[in-house]
């Protein structure tokens, strides 16, 4: 299961498996303190400890504000912990997306936080975009939507959870 969920994590997480690129030390296979803590983030977020992940990619994003996929899995992670996290959420969706418009991932679990939030309308409109991207989450979305719910894992991925 734990591979499962990993394959799932990162479709939307955008690991930093590597960086180092313009780092005075040279080392490319070095990583930032902020990237460690996104990492550790994916974790938590792999493990389902939410609340963890969302502590590891809050304290990545104080490093670095700017990285739309440090705002997209902090939006995921608030979102999965309840709807008393659904504005946080929506914010760190938005942003994610401002900063990097391209990204499909924050259209589809905004969208999919639309539909929990009875939004029907905007999540249409995160649909829009992503056929307009011609994503494949589109799909995903679009089961969302007409489903009102989203796809466990092995919906997801067409495959049967492992037997502990």
């Amino acid at each position: 299961m734990r591979k499962l969920l990993s394959i799932v994590c990162l479709i939307f997480s955008g690991v930093a498996l590597s960086a180092g690129s313009g780092s005075s030390s040279g080392s490319s296979s070095s990583l930032s303190r902020a990237e460690r803590l996104y990492n550790d983030g994916v974790e938590y977020m792999l493990d389902r400890d939410f609340a963890r992940a969302e502590s590891k990619f809050r304290s990545a994003l104080k490093r670095d504000e700017d990285w739309a996929e440090a705002h997209n899995n902090l939006a995921y992670t608030l979102r999965k912990q309840g709807n008393d996290n659904y504005f946080q959420a929506l914010f760190h969706y938005n942003k994610a997306i401002e900063l990097s418009p391209q990204l499909p991932e924050p259209y589809m679990y905004r969208g999919v936080l639309h539909v929990q939030m009875e939004r029907v309308d905007l999540a249409s409109n995160d649909l829009e975009a992503l056929i307009a991207m011609k994503s494949p989450l589109a799909e995903e979305l679009k089961f969302v939507i007409n489903n009102r719910k989203e796809k466990s894992p092995e919906q997801f991925f067409g495959v049967s959870p492992a037997i502990d």
